[in-house]
């Protein structure tokens, strides 16, 4: 028998539901397994991409800088999921061995600001409670401003929600999306569920839920 894409059922079929998967099918050409977890609740999906968006919008770090503080946020987590997803997203920004590494956790390869990044990002994930001011100086010492550590530091708590969602219900990394991503990052990415080891027909037009 075929594993589930995640612990839940798909939601029922509605405009948004429709609206959320056919929005994945142009992008990826596939229903994203995460989006079938948060279509229970899509307007919650719709919410948090904007307000991350709007995060984005307004922030001077770069995307690469992004991927970096992302990559080492989902393998400091464990979750595999978001961890090949932003790990090819670096790939492309970097190369694939400078990815690995970063999933990995080594940052030797990085600019000071990445690797700046990189740390505060593991910091916050195993033990905010933990960080000092000595933490924040050093990412002040790499060129990062005090807007730019805050943006910083909410990007790691947003992925980790989103994370936390995605892996608590059992969502399963898309075969896709490992497909797509570099050799060196799939192998870099040990940790957390396994890839869902077959491909459901992705529903279009009225047939969507």
């Amino acid at each position: 028998m075929n594993p589930p894409a995640a612990f839940l059922a798909d939601p029922p079929q509605s405009p948004a539901v429709t609206a959320a998967y056919e929005g994945d099918l142009t992008s990826d050409g596939y229903v994203n397994n995460l989006t079938r977890v948060w279509c229970w609740r899509p307007d919650v999906l719709a919410s948090f991409q904007a307000v991350r968006a709007d995060l984005l919008a307004g922030s001077s770090l770069s995307p690469r800088e992004v991927a970096v503080l992302v990559a080492a946020t989902a393998a400091a987590r464990g979750d595999a999921y978001c961890a090949l997803a932003w790990g090819a997203r670096l790939a492309d920004l970097s190369d694939e061995a400078t990815a690995a590494d970063v999933l990995r956790g080594d940052d030797g390869d990085l600019s000071e600001r990445e690797n700046a990044l990189a740390a505060w990002s593991r910091q916050v994930v195993q033990d905010p409670n933990a960080a000092t001011e000595a933490h924040v100086e050093r990412l002040r010492v790499a060129g990062l401003g005090d807007q730019e550590i805050f943006e910083a530091t909410t990007l790691i708590a947003f992925r980790l929600a989103f994370s936390t969602v995605n892996d608590a219900l059992g969502a399963r990394p898309d075969p896709q999306l490992a497909e797509k991503a570099p050799r060196l990052v799939r192998e870099a990415v040990t940790f957390g569920r396994q890839v869902q080891a077959h491909t459901a027909p992705a529903p279009t037009g009225s047939g969507v839920g």
